[in-house]
């Protein structure tokens, strides 16, 4: 059986390397990027979990160039937390929002 293949889109390394052990410990492949749209095309992932504040292009360009070719689930991991950022990158064609900073259940 194939695994789910998540596309981390994250430019803060400390995150990434917090989020992508935890979602391989659930099964998940997971590949990180600090930008994602040629991993995109090349990976061809089940699911994109995309930061807004990136080096080159922001989150919602991002989110964008990837409507145009693709309805792949993807869910905006930020820092942004008003009500106009999240609202404009739902209507943008975002499936979810999650803001940062957030924590992961350990196991007892």
């Amino acid at each position: 059986m194939e695994k789910t293949k998540i596309l981390l889109i994250e430019d803060e390394e400390s995150l990434a390397s917090f989020i992508q052990p935890e979602l391989e410990l659930e099964g998940y492949e997971v590949v990180w990027a600090k930008e994602g749209l040629e991993l995109f095309e090349k990976e061809k992932p089940t699911l994109i979990l995309l930061d807004w504040m990136l080096p080159v292009y922001d989150g919602i360009t991002v989110l964008r160039r990837i409507r145009k070719v693709s309805d792949i689930p993807i869910i905006m991991l930020t820092a942004r937390n008003q009500a106009y950022d999240i609202s404009n990158a739902l209507d943008q064609g975002l499936d979810d929002y999650m803001t940062k900073p957030f924590e992961i259940k350990l196991p007892l």
